[in-house]
């Protein structure tokens, strides 16, 4: 490649420097191609490029030409040179991307890799806890449903049967958002955004649901609530709650009560069982409170429940025929039943957790207990 200058003579004819080009391009094609490595491609450059390469001299030489020849061969010269240029250009991109590429497998890093020791991390308790439920349930035939955590006042209340003066709404009615603005979580009866209220339970989901799936309805309700309760060992306020929904035609009490005792079984073990007890409920009718035995005592009596045996875990009943009518269904052809409890009481009592901040204070010595 880097050939004498006086390989070209002073007064080079017109088909001597073509000659010459094409040599220099075949040779510096050469030259670019047997580089295996960077530096090699680089000591390859000074023979190809510059004054001193062989088509730099021939560039020169196009002086001695007459103006009609000099053309024609710098036509051939330049289209040379372009050739080593990309060629040059090609190889250095390949070689820069073989580098980068066997750095990278140097340096690889596998970041899903698990630490081994306690540095491992895992999901919070309440998050294991709503997993195994849903895993319960859905073993049980039911499916998950979801839904916004700002609800307006038709879905989260009047669309439950609870209407704007119902005294029940008391414990309820609590955190509103000021928008600005009309809402876009749904009209319904009531869609302004004075009405937007951070959802109070899961039930608005079962409205959203029954409203564009037609029965039959099996599904639960998981997800974060809030309401305006003082924290304390017992309450949050801001906490987690699943709730469960069956419309179908011929359901019956019975079959609550079957559904709760399957689940009892199924997540506490069968040496826990469950029982009904009236209450009150605005969006069922009838209604009852869901009690289970002790965990602590299996049933046998101590100080977690008061020496009774019995825990409350959720309320039930049977879905008021004003609910279904408020989703558009009939009340006559079809029946349900609807259950509700707490899924931070629930991992409390399962654990033997005392107090329930301690599951929120994201003190690394309790989370790595669980």
């Amino acid at each position: 490649m880097n050939s004498p200058a006086s390989d070209t003579p002073a007064e080079a004819s017109p088909e001597a420097l073509l000659a010459s080009i094409d040599a220099a391009r075949s040779q510096g094609l050469a030259a670019v191609s047997a580089a295996s490595t960077s530096e090699e491609l680089a000591l390859a450059e000074s023979g190809l490029f510059g004054r001193k390469s062989v088509l730099g001299q021939i560039k020169q030489d196009l002086g001695s030409l007459p103006p009609e020849q000099r053309a024609a061969v710098g036509r051939v010269l330049n289209d040379a040179q372009q050739a080593l240029r990309s060629a040059h250009a090609e190889a250095a991109r390949e070689m820069a991307a073989s580098a980068r590429r066997e750095q990278l497998q140097r340096e690889w890093l596998d970041l899903t890799e698990t630490p081994p020791g306690p540095e491992r991390g895992h999901l919070h308790l309440v998050t294991q806890t709503t997993e195994r439920l849903e895993d319960v349930f859905v073993g049980m035939g039911f499916t998950v449903s979801e839904g916004p955590q700002a609800e307006t006042d038709w879905y989260n209340f009047e669309a439950l049967n609870l209407p704007s003066a119902h005294p029940a709404r008391s414990m309820w009615d609590t955190l509103y958002l000021d928008l600005g603005e009309r809402t876009e979580l749904g009209d319904g009866e009531g869609g302004e955004a004075s009405n937007v209220v951070l959802r109070t339970h899961t039930s608005p989901v079962q409205i959203r649901v029954m409203e564009v799936q037609p029965p039959p309805i099996y599904t639960i309700c998981p997800g974060r609530v809030f309401r305006r309760d003082t924290a304390d060992a017992s309450h949050m306020p801001v906490f987690h709650q699943i709730e469960g929904l069956v419309v179908d035609r011929g359901i019956s009490f019975a079959d609550l009560a079957g559904t709760l005792e399957e689940f009892t079984s199924a997540y506490f073990g069968k040496s826990i069982s469950s029982r009904l007890r009236p209450s009150y409920f605005p969006f069922t009718e009838p209604s009852a409170e869901f009690d289970i035995n002790c965990v602590i005592c299996e049933g046998s009596g101590c100080q977690t429940c008061q020496r009774t045996g019995w825990i409350e875990l959720g309320g039930c009943g049977m879905v008021h025929p004003n609910v279904l009518a408020n989703c558009g269904i009939d009340f006559e052809e079809w029946t349900g039943f609807a259950f509700g409890f707490g899924i931070d009481r629930l991992a409390l009592m399962r654990h033997g957790i005392d107090d329930l901040r301690d599951m929120y204070t994201n003190d690394i010595r309790f989370l790595s207990q669980f």
